[in-house]
């Protein structure tokens, strides 16, 4: 299924579960739709399984938004005293879309506490108390941590699993949860109650080596063979011949903190520290920093290697892009305390300046990380968007985009936590091996199973989705919208790649679903828009992806960008985010 495809699902209202291959484009997904939403007057909550993750998307943790906090288990008194609470209360019952991202490590029993406490606030018994539910993520990443917890003396929790007939009564006796025992999220019954529709994603947009996608294929298949192992093998190297350059990614921190705190003390010169600033409740700010890539005190020298941790396409970095420290600049005098101009605390440092692989010089200020709430920010952290590049944990490479990295994955010990690890890197000449164990080609047995269902079921929504006429499903997303609060924009029926005149016209896969109208008689037509841009509104191929890479690649400007391929800005803009090298 394409992005587009989604999308036109989740307009509909539908719980959705929104799956795919590490950089199919899921995160890219979600963002239009929720752009979609905001532009009708709908502001979705938007949430994560962990503090990295939520970091990444702008939202909070799903813990944090439903008030479960760190609770593993639910029992009436506990639901009663989050339903109560005035905050959690008007947060639930002012949602209308709920995104639950990285659903892969969100353990059977939480999903199902989210729904009784989403069902009891809005007084409905409907899945999730009648929200729309996006459930994101791709169950082959890391599983979820599950802890032995045995209380013997514990209250007795809500029942909301499968052995009840009925769903949770808010009234009368408290019941026992019996969820089944299972690792996974799909196995609870709030997921087979919410009746998803799965959307499996299956374009790829962040490798671009055929041995090395095929490779990765065959993990994800339980099919990884001598074949497979042949490629791996001939980018094995010794420990005293890895790229310096290459950022080193470990199963464990301590390897990772070793790493960093060692070459850094092997520089000349004194480390210059920069403190993070936070603004907010300190819940808030706590997962915020948690979260973070960043350090909450970061250290640098000269000649450190360094990792952006933030998309900032106007600068020319995104979260991943690798560079050296080259100098602090000393014109940004600190101000009283040491204190920076917007807030970093430093000691005695003005801003470094960063070289990236590519050899852009870039003059690095703090940014922002934020959690936001019906569009207002609750919470804020201000710091560098850098890390020291020469280590990282397998968990916190999860959404990066690497060119290059070395990874020892001997110590590897859990399903799926080698596959997240070689699927950060672009090329198979990118990769650089210390070592492996068996666990690093394995994926957890029962997920494949599972993965085939998801496929077949995806396939369905296709061959169903494409008997909907346009008219008709124009007509359910503005249902939805309306039926949700919001407002419709949309004028004319959505069209899937017809031009029609006096319609609106929907071009999906060709300038990255632009839309434009066009009406009798006059307005804009390809023949007058090309007469300024060649190549406007033509599907793109291989080759011009592969020209457009290299171009980006020499800091060439948007502008530059369309001139020399012949395309609208807007149009290099949307490309260059379908291709994962800048975003929005």
């Amino acid at each position: 299924m394409t992005q587009s495809q989604a999308l036109l699902v989740l307009k509909t209202g539908a719980n959705v579960f929104l799956t795919g291959e590490p950089g199919s484009g899921k995160t890219h997904t979600v963002s239009e739709y929720v752009a979609y939403l905001r532009a009708r007057g709908i502001e979705p909550a938007i949430t994560a399984s962990t503090g990295i993750a939520a970091t990444h998307i702008g939202g909070m943790t799903i813990h944090s938004w439903s008030g479960i906090g760190i609770k593993t288990k639910l029992d009436q008194h506990d639901l009663n005293k989050i339903a109560s609470s005035k905050y959690i209360a008007k947060r639930v019952r002012r949602t209308k879309v709920l995104i639950i991202d990285e659903v892969s490590m969100l353990p059977t029993e939480t999903l199902s506490m989210i729904d009784a406490i989403c069902r009891a606030i809005r007084e409905s018994q409907e899945p999730f108390g009648g929200m729309q539910v996006v459930l994101v993520g791709d169950f082959f990443q890391l599983p979820p941590i599950v802890k032995a917890n045995i209380d013997n003396n514990a209250q007795a929790p809500l029942e909301i699993g499968r052995r009840r007939k009925h769903p949770l009564s808010l009234t009368g006796q408290t019941a026992l949860i019996e969820e089944p025992l299972s690792r996974f999220a799909y196995d609870s019954s709030s997921w087979e109650r919410a009746n998803l529709v799965v959307c499996y994603l299956t374009e790829q947009y962040r490798q671009d080596d055929s041995d090395f996608l095929t490779l990765l294929s065959a993990i994800r298949r339980n099919a990884f063979d001598d074949n497979h192992l042949h490629h791996i093998e001939t980018r094995r190297i010794e420990r005293h011949s890895a790229p310096e350059e290459a950022p080193k990614l470990f199963s464990h921190n301590a390897d990772v903190d070793c790493v960093n705190d060692e070459i850094l003390a092997k520089l000349s010169g004194e480390p210059h520290g920069f403190s993070m600033l936070s603004q907010g409740p300190d819940a808030l700010t706590f997962a915020l920093k948690k979260g973070c890539l960043s350090p909450e005190t970061l250290y640098l020298k000269a000649g450190a290697a360094v990792m952006f941790t933030k998309n900032n396409p106007k600068e020319g970095f995104v979260n991943g892009t690798l560079g050296t420290v080259m100098e602090f600049d000393k014109a940004s005098d600190p101000i009283e305390d040491d204190v920076l101009s917007n807030g970093i605390v430093s000691n005695g440092a003005g801003y470094p300046t960063v070289k990236t692989r590519s050899g852009r010089m870039i003059e690095v200020e703090p940014m922002d990380w934020t959690v936001e709430e019906n569009g207002k920010v609750r919470a804020r952290i201000t710091q560098l968007p850098l890390r020291l590049a020469w280590a990282i944990t397998i968990h916190k490479s999860q959404g990066m985009s690497l060119d290059e990295a070395t990874m020892d994955l001997s110590q590897v010990f859990e399903f799926g936590q080698g596959y997240v690890a070689l699927s950060r890197v672009r090329r198979l000449s990118g990769l650089h091996l210390l070592g492996w164990n068996e666990r690093a080609f394995q994926v957890h047995p029962e997920i494949l199973a599972k993965d085939e269902s998801f496929r077949a079921a995806a396939e369905k929504v296709e061959i169903e989705f494409a008997k909907i006429s346009s008219a008709e499903l124009a007509k359910t997303h503005k249902n939805f919208i309306i039926g949700r609060g919001g407002k419709n924009i949309s004028k004319h029926p959505i069209s899937r790649n017809v031009s029609t005149r006096g319609e609106r016209l929907v071009l999906s896969g060709a300038e990255g679903s632009r839309t434009m109208e066009r009406k009798n008689g006059s307005g804009t037509s390809f023949e007058k828009i090309r007469e300024k841009h060649l190549n406007a509104y033509k599907p793109w191929d291989e080759t011009q992806d592969k020209k457009l890479r290299e171009l980006f690649a020499k800091n060439l400007s948007v502008s530059d960008l369309a001139k020399t391929l012949g395309r609208k800005s807007g149009a290099i803009r949307s490309r260059l985010v379908k291709l994962e090298l800048m975003e929005y």
